[in-house]
């Protein structure tokens, strides 16, 4: 017998359901020189010449910054926090804004225990970025997916706040 399969019935692409989600805030203050007691973010290394305290010009291209930010469960700065965003970002682009980030949410709430860590890049010009989550620890051991990156405000160089939507697709 001669089984023919026809291209009149396509294959159905197989819809991924996240097994955990989570929303969650992080509040980045960028050290300017004059805010040493509210500064969550430091920039460690600039292009050749430029000042520590400001961004650099041109997409603030070369700049290396590392932070230390609240994580909240809204988008308010004063809420209490339920873990720290530990990390650096890097400007890599000399055309537009983007960044490459390397950081992990350290979670020490009665909720979560534990680490999310991400990696990716981080077009900033784009309403929404995804980037890679690559694994974590506690509640959250060797899970992986997306998170999808929103900035919920900005202010200047100063203040900016992200909204992170987790999707888990991998849970232990």
């Amino acid at each position: 017998m001669l089984l023919v399969v026809s291209s009149a019935y396509p294959f159905k692409k197989k819809q991924y359901k996240p097994c955990k989600h989570l929303v969650l805030y992080f509040h980045d203050i960028i050290y300017n020189g004059h805010n040493k007691e509210n500064a969550t973010s430091a920039i460690v290394a600039a292009p050749q010449g430029a000042n520590l305290t400001i961004l650099a010009d041109q997409f603030h291209f070369g700049n290396i910054a590392v932070f230390d930010d609240p994580i909240t469960l809204d988008n308010n700065l004063h809420s209490k926090p339920v873990g720290r965003a530990q990390g650096m970002y890097l400007y890599d682009t000399k055309n537009t804004y983007t960044a490459w980030l390397g950081f992990s949410f350290v979670l020490n709430s009665t909720d979560y225990q534990g680490t999310i860590n991400f990696i990716g890049a981080d077009p900033l010009m784009q309403k929404t970025r995804d980037i890679s989550v690559v694994g974590g620890t506690g509640d959250f051991f060797m899970h992986r997916g997306i998170a999808t990156l929103m900035t919920d405000s900005l202010e200047g160089e100063v203040y900016f706040r992200l909204k992170v939507d987790i999707k888990f697709y991998e849970c232990w």
